[in-house]
């Protein structure tokens, strides 16, 4: 076990409605696949005081704020004060935090996105996790499968990880920042805390506090 890329060490599990998502699991991308079945499941729970069924399996919270130019595909939960602008693109099996923001022409597929976290113009996040508070800039992506069509590998300096996923964004810790303009491969691991300079193309795992200039050049954060 790579104690670095644990889902312990790179999310807050009071910061999702998807916590118990996580029981039993060691690595963050192991809930890929579960995450269509949990929201069935979640959703059929939620309180309808405070959550409104919308259309087949979308569950959207009453005080979160949804543009009527945004199309959302069930499964998926929005969460309280989450705010879906104009365009966005949901197509299913995505939890969208609380207060998040999902903006303009934003497309989500098989996420869950913690509280707080903002993807606000122009982002592609598929087959990921995104934790509490973490910003992608504009225009940066994950993309989630090889161009060789292979099962994803997770890369460390201490050896590789077999996921046995075609399909595996990115996990990005708690309080990430990702630059504008920027491409998170398959099977990027992003520690908490870290910045990610823009129009960085960004491969395996990238540790916490860190701020990533180029492949190969990553400098540890120091504080004030």
């Amino acid at each position: 076990m790579m104690k670095d890329l644990t889902v312990n060490e790179l999310y807050t599990l009071e910061e999702t409605i998807a916590a118990k998502l996580f029981d039993g699991v060691t690595y963050p991308w192991e809930v890929l696949p579960k995450i269509s079945s949990f929201i069935l499941e979640l959703g059929a729970s939620l309180s309808e005081e405070e959550y409104e069924k919308r259309g087949e399996n979308i569950w959207i919270a009453k005080s979160a704020k949804v543009a009527s130019t945004a199309h959302i595909s069930g499964p998926a939960i929005i969460g309280k004060n989450a705010e879906i602008r104009h365009c966005a693109f949901i197509r299913g099996n995505a939890i969208v935090g609380e207060g998040a923001v999902v903006g303009n022409s934003t497309e989500l597929k098989n996420v869950v996105l913690f509280n707080k976290v903002q993807v606000p113009h122009y982002n592609y996040v598929g087959d990921s996790i995104l934790g509490y508070k973490s910003h992608m800039g504009a225009g940066s992506i994950t993309s989630n499968v090889k161009s060789d069509k292979k099962p994803v590998v997770v890369k460390t300096l201490r050896g590789n990880i077999e996921t046995g996923m075609k399909k595996f964004g990115a996990m990005i810790g708690d309080e990430v920042e990702v630059g504008c303009g920027s491409v998170l491969n398959p099977g990027t691991v992003v520690g908490p805390h870290t910045n990610i300079y823009p129009l960085s193309s960004v491969r395996g795992f990238v540790p916490k506090n860190s701020i990533y200039k180029k492949q190969g050049e990553i400098a540890e954060k120091y504080e004030d």
